[in-house]
């Protein structure tokens, strides 16, 4: 039998070898054939996945909600020490230098990543900002939404923390944050589809075990990651209710 893995297409560009790296990895550990699958656009992501294509999710706290509630998924483990934050920046010449400096008609850009994108627009309340009064594009990656910040196509734009903060150094000095949201129970999580929830003890203990080996910690460094942790069936409830609140 051979198992089809997906994978939130927010992931850092420089860690698309991690992730087949762990691939391979997680082929021997469980004995069975893994395809793995990647993205460049959410949406046609979401597509598949509600095709039923995929029996291995790595999601983010949006598509989770969706996994859960209406494909029966189940959440076994987040990634430790990386909650899914959001940032706003700007250019770093920028005469913008917080939210509330930005004004109606500010053209922003962004993924088409529905957590980030809501928790940005809360972030710009204080400055009585909403997508009524300013002009939001989308497009597929936070490399792209970088680089409109950087030729100033962006007044501002949405990241997700961890995406912008694995953007090179030498883009990172060319632009400014502006806020950073402080939630840090909102979580990537990686679910199991309902043909396989028999082995997701299994399956997470493999994942829970990583740490213990040399070429465990081999495999999380690709990723850059440090380790798994337990994501519980009550925490994986608390954080989709906090989502839909966000998004609805």
């Amino acid at each position: 039998m051979t198992l089809n893995l997906t994978v939130s297409p927010d992931f850092a560009p420089d860690h698309i070898s991690g992730w087949f790296i762990f691939n391979t990895w997680l082929q021997r550990k469980l004995g069975s054939g893994i395809h793995l699958e990647l993205y460049d656009c959410f949406d046609k992501q979401r597509e598949d996945i509600k095709a039923g294509n995929f029996d291995l999710v790595y999601a983010n706290p949006f598509d989770a909600s969706m996994l859960v509630r209406e494909l029966g998924f189940k959440a076994i483990v987040r990634p430790i020490a990386k909650p899914d934050e959001t940032i706003i920046a700007t250019h770093a010449e920028s005469d913008v230098n917080s939210v509330e400096d930005l004004q109606p008609g500010s053209s922003l850009y962004a993924t088409d990543d529905p957590d980030v994108n809501r928790i940005g627009m809360i972030m710009l309340e204080p400055a009585d900002l909403d997508q009524s009064n300013t002009e939001t594009t989308t497009v597929d990656s936070y490399v792209i939404v970088a680089k409109n910040v950087l030729n100033k196509s962006a007044d501002a734009g949405f990241f997700l923390k961890d995406a912008y903060e694995e953007l090179s150094e030498l883009i990172r000095k060319q632009m400014k944050v502006l806020v950073s949201s402080e939630i840090s129970v909102v979580h990537h999580t990686l679910l199991v589809g309902p043909k396989l929830q028999q082995f997701a003890p299994q399956i997470q203990q493999h994942l829970l075990d990583m740490t213990a080996d040399e070429k465990g910690r081999g495999v999380l460094e690709s990723m850059n990651l440090e380790g798994w942790e337990v994501m519980s069936e009550e925490e994986t409830e608390f954080m989709i209710d906090l989502i839909d609140t966000l998004i609805d």
